[in-house]
């Protein structure tokens, strides 16, 4: 891996392609663009969702005991096989040039600099988290639906928050167990009228009380479930019962719906366009409203999914292959090239 970024001179490294961020979908458009013989580097600060997995779900060959780690580095080590640069640093600043054959300029919290013809942001997003007690991430606490779901058939499950996202994704897992509470914590609902009829006519129990404290299950690290501040009335189930001073729920698990803070300030600065979630607006190929440079992965609209941001990165690397090979040529390019005559009469 590559570690320098300056040349002899003390003049940056330059580059076809610069990376933002090492998660899956920034991954793939270096894993393409490099194969496809344009000189790609890859910046990556380290962590993200995606290395926050404790296992890996719905990647197809990809067995499910993977951790998040594990996944990345294996994309890592290809990268450096094939021959992409990689540097882990954390990119402070993306501008415009005005150099000769150079239309972007990189800057890293280190004080490298790279100079490049295309960047691609793969700088996703954080999911905000809402106020301890909580279990750990992946052990009880879960952000992603479709990626977690799963494993919550038929068991107890919590959503929290007090959104319209949270109130249908507790609808949602009715689809998996009949044993879903939405967790206000206190919080006035956010959600429109409409929102609160269906939830009030689905089988819910909608818990505004606080959470006091939280236990796990025996002696592992997963959640137990939790105790509130007073005692709410439930429904009468098995895994529910009174205590002296509120109620103790036992949950295998759950979601946290709090929204989303997306990594979107470099694109920004730099000109891109921005959706009204705050995510970056590209077309299909990831090419945002700035020539030159693309959008993959979570900092873009659609599911958080690892294969959809593999797919999303692959799109923009073939893309980029486009815009930067120099073959075949038009007609125009050649009918303009000095011929090889003219060019040995000069």
């Amino acid at each position: 891996m590559s570690s320098e970024t300056a040349d002899e001179s003390g003049a940056p490294d330059q580059y076809e392609v610069v990376v933002v961020g090492g998660g899956p979908g920034g991954l793939t458009t270096a894993l393409y663009t490099t194969r496809l013989n344009h000189d790609t580097a890859l910046i990556d600060r380290g962590g993200g969702r995606a290395a926050m997995m404790v296992d890996t779900h719905n990647v197809i060959g990809v067995p499910e005991e993977t951790s998040g780690n594990e996944f990345l580095s294996t994309a890592k080590d290809q990268l450096d096989y094939y021959g992409t640069d990689l540097y882990q640093d954390f990119v402070t600043n993306v501008e415009a040039s005005d150099k000769a054959g150079v239309r972007f300029e990189v800057e890293t919290a280190s004080g490298e600099r790279f100079r490049t013809e295309s960047v691609v942001f793969s700088t996703g997003f954080s999911d905000k988290r809402a106020d301890p007690p909580l279990p750990r991430t992946g052990k009880g606490l879960h952000y992603c639906l479709h990626c977690d779901a799963y494993m919550f058939r038929d068991e107890s499950v919590y959503v929290m928050g007090h959104d319209e996202g949270a109130a249908h994704v507790a609808m949602i897992m009715l689809n998996f167990t009949d044993d879903v509470d939405l967790l206000l914590r206190g919080e006035e609902p956010q959600w429109s009228e409409e929102t609160d009829k269906l939830v009030e006519a689905h089988p819910i129990d909608v818990i505004d009380t606080e959470i006091e404290s939280m236990f796990k299950e025996g002696n592992s690290q997963w959640l137990g479930g939790f105790e509130f501040e007073d005692t709410v009335e439930l429904r009468s189930t098995s895994n529910r019962t009174e205590s002296g001073d509120g109620t103790v729920r036992e949950y295998k698990g759950g979601f946290a719906m709090y929204g989303s803070e997306y990594n979107n300030d470099l694109a920004e600065n730099l000109g891109c366009e921005l959706n009204d979630d705050g995510t970056v607006a590209v077309d299909e190929d990831g090419k945002t409203s700035v020539d030159g440079v693309y959008a993959v992965g979570d900092i873009t609209q659609g599911n958080n999914q690892i294969p959809i941001a593999m797919g999303k990165g692959a799109k923009a690397g073939i893309s980029l292959h486009m815009e930067l090979r120099e073959f075949p040529k038009s007609l125009d390019e050649l009918e303009d090239a000095p011929t090889a005559a003219a060019a040995d009469d000069d």
